[in-house]
């Protein structure tokens, strides 16, 4: 059962990835100047790249074997809030908190001690790294914009914060059975600390 939970949460992050892939190309060229744009489009290929590893692992966490399927649509598990994003602020939104819950859980997985996960995830996992920090600058540059951009941003933060804290808290609920591929990390409030880091920072930006 742990096994088929772990599934759950790779395919979680592979979906999530996958469709921000899709959201950083369709509302990234909306961007500002050519230079976002740009980033956009290559933190795109990064996340589909990405997407498309995790699925692949998927894959072989089932045991199936043969060739891997090529993978043209989520399997359900994105979250609501990475769906709707319809807007250049609710993308930076969806990509930093997503971003963010995503390193949180490859970190766990990396100190599990489990080493088919570590020899799995290595390269994703410093590559995710540098996403991490790329969300953070854009929603640095948001909270300290000018304008209702800091308020839009903080709602469409605080949004997609409420729907991850939610998942998070139903993962620890199998926190036992998930000892093995995640250790003992308290993953809500790892996840919140990051948050309110970011928020406090635009404070102090601000004040």
């Amino acid at each position: 059962m742990s096994k088929d939970q772990f599934i759950n949460i790779v395919e979680t992050i592979a979906d999530n990835k996958y469709v921000l892939g899709d959201r950083l190309v369709e509302v990234g060229f909306s961007g500002a100047d050519v230079e976002s744009i740009l980033s956009a489009v290559a933190m795109a290929q990064g996340e589909l790249g990405h997407a498309r590893l995790l699925y692949h692992w998927v894959f072989d966490l089932e045991g199936k074997e043969g060739r891997k399927p090529d993978i043209k649509e989520e399997t359900g598990k994105s979250f609501r809030e990475v769906r709707e994003i319809n807007s250049l602020v609710k993308l930076i939104a969806g990509f930093f908190t997503t971003n963010v819950a995503i390193d949180i859980l490859f970190d766990a997985m990396m100190k599990s001690g489990h080493s088919d996960i570590q020899s799995r995830l290595n390269k994703l996992y410093l590559e995710h790294k540098e996403h991490c920090l790329f969300s953070e600058s854009w929603a640095m540059k948001l909270l300290n914009d000018e304008g209702h951009v800091p308020k839009k941003f903080s709602q469409d933060l605080n949004d997609c914060v409420s729907e991850v804290e939610q998942w998070f808290q139903e993962v620890q609920q199998s926190a036992s059975e998930l000892k093995e591929y995640l250790g003992n990390e308290n993953l809500l409030e790892r996840f919140q600390s990051r948050v309110q880091r970011l928020k406090q920072k635009g404070v102090v930006a601000s004040g």
